[in-house]
């Protein structure tokens, strides 16, 4: 089975920047799309950014946009989110899903998340 590995989060201050790395497991990396998506204690789970199998046209979420950068490292197996200018209302829990196609309601596979935390 697939399995996605987040790893890079942590405390940063309001202003500061992370880089989130998601390495995925298997065969089907280099075909599947790939996606962050965050949960927030008390909140519904929201899609931050996603990148198809071929690296084009990226999604990002309005509040992601202009300060987060999605990319994928075929040969590694890994996609990666950078975060700058990260605020207070990013902090959540950052999840790595991957799918056939970028839907946020038809991702197959699921990482156990890795926690972003900004303080003010």
């Amino acid at each position: 089975q697939v399995q996605l590995v987040e790893s890079g989060g942590g405390l940063v201050q309001a202003g500061g920047s992370l880089r989130l790395s998601c390495t995925a497991s298997g065969r089907t990396f280099t075909t599947s799309a790939m996606a962050w998506f965050r949960q927030a204690p008390g909140k519904e789970r929201e899609l931050v950014a996603g990148i198809s199998w071929s690296g084009g046209t990226p999604y990002y979420a309005d509040s992601a946009k202009g300060r987060f950068t999605i990319s994928r490292d075929n040969a590694k197996n890994t996609v990666y989110l950078q975060m700058n200018s990260l605020k207070p209302e990013d902090t959540a829990v950052y999840l790595c899903a991957q799918g056939a196609v970028l839907d946020p309601h038809g991702m197959e596979y699921w990482g156990k998340g890795t926690l972003v935390t900004v303080s003010s």
